[in-house]
């Protein structure tokens, strides 16, 4: 009567445990009854945290906008950010946590070339999708793989362009260029080189920084040598201010162009307009708090009144990236996992934000948004769009 006890209590306990286990294999991350997680690892205290912590709150405040709108087919958005301080290795730190330990979903906005560079072959290998992260390096979507999603046209494609149109409108014949000696940089410079060999024509000189670098004062004399007439630039906002501020400081008149990382009102309003008549190409314009539009105005509103500061371009993209994150979801139905978001985010075809960017669209063969871009100036202060059209470099 004891072994047949036992052996009936086995094969409940046993019946029990597949039936745990299978439901456990059904589990999809970071989804349950009620909620789905999604995290972001970005700069919050580091040298890009005025990109890190706009962009961050943009996209809490669009999943916020949505939860109390009844959530996603009945699940509200949990959002979790980690400060990665603009290192690889605090990114990879954090980059665990949310994966292993809050088990999200899908990370969104992830801030850094060289940091989603390192941690996207384990969270892909994990089934967490990367979707729109905080630059525009083409390692962001290609090569191609279902579980990244690229937002705007690459810093490479947008320096080529705006680099074609300098060569061909404003007689420049002596090109060089200041870049980050990170991932970033690299990718930016890779442009650069591939337009000028396009052209026949070559780089005459070029320095390369960390980010953390302070001092410029010997890399514009360098280049000032070099008889360089124009700068193309492959840095973000702190080394753009500090550059342009050694530049005016040796008295160089010289056109410096830049690409999106650089397209910030913290470059554009430095004071006594330093930096006026530095440009930059963008994949997307700047829509200032006085906006005429109602639907922007009502962003820029609730913004400021929720984080006690008027958002900056970076939060203008997260929030227009955060829109499509939610249609992809939405697209995908109650039955959410991994395939069927991939599925509703390549059903998104002419998706544009409340800022009118250029249209988004995803298919099974790309998941790579736009490759269009605008040159812009700073003037007065303010970034002042330039060309009328989004333009290409035609490859």
């Amino acid at each position: 009567m004891k072994r047949t006890f036992r052996g009936a209590a086995l094969a409940v306990a046993c019946m029990f445990g597949l039936a745990s286990a299978g439901h456990a294999a059904d589990a999809i991350r970071g989804v349950t009854d009620t909620e789905i997680i999604i995290g972001t690892y970005t700069d919050l205290s580091g040298v890009t945290a005025t990109w890190g912590i706009n962009n961050a709150n943009a996209w809490r405040m669009a999943f916020e906008e949505q939860n109390a709108k009844g959530g996603i087919h009945g699940r509200k958005i949990r959002y979790i950010v980690e400060d990665s301080q603009y290192q690889v290795p605090r990114s990879i730190q954090a980059a665990n946590k949310l994966i292993n330990r809050d088990n999200v979903f899908m990370m969104v906005g992830n801030g850094g070339t060289p940091m989603n560079n390192a941690v996207m072959p384990d969270q892909l290998a994990k089934g967490v999708p990367n979707v729109f992260p905080l630059t525009a390096a083409r390692s962001m979507y290609e090569p191609f793989h279902k579980l990244k999603f690229g937002q705007f046209a690459s810093y490479y494609d947008q320096i080529r362009a705006g680099l074609k149109l300098f060569l061909e409108t404003k007689g420049i014949q002596a090109p060089c260029a200041m870049y980050q000696d990170t991932d970033f940089g690299r990718d930016v410079m890779d442009g650069v080189r591939d337009q000028l060999a396009a052209m026949n024509r070559k780089l005459v000189a070029d320095t390369a920084h960390k980010p953390t670098d302070t001092d410029f004062g010997a890399s514009i004399a360098k280049l000032r040598d070099a008889r360089c007439d124009m700068l193309v630039l492959a840095t973000i906002v702190r080394d753009t201010n500090q550059i342009v501020a050694a530049v005016n400081k040796a008295g160089w008149k010289v056109p410096m162009l830049g690409q999106s990382a650089i397209y910030d009102s913290a470059v554009a309003e430095v004071p006594g307009g330093a930096n006026d008549g530095l440009y930059a190409m963008t994949p997307a314009l700047f829509a200032y708090p006085d906006d005429p539009r109602p639907a922007v105005r009502a962003f820029a509103t609730t913004y400021k009144a929720k984080f006690g500061r008027d958002p900056n371009f970076a939060a203008e993209v997260g929030y227009g990236a955060a829109g499509a994150v939610i249609l992809g979801l939405q697209n995908a139905g109650r039955d959410l996992t991994v395939d069927r978001f991939v599925k509703g985010m390549e059903q998104i075809n002419g998706y544009v934000d409340v800022f009118g960017s250029p249209s988004m669209t995803f298919s099974d063969t790309s998941h790579h948004g736009s490759t269009q871009s605008f040159l812009v100036q700073v003037r007065d202060g303010r970034w002042t769009q330039v060309t009328p059209e989004p333009i290409g470099y035609g490859g």
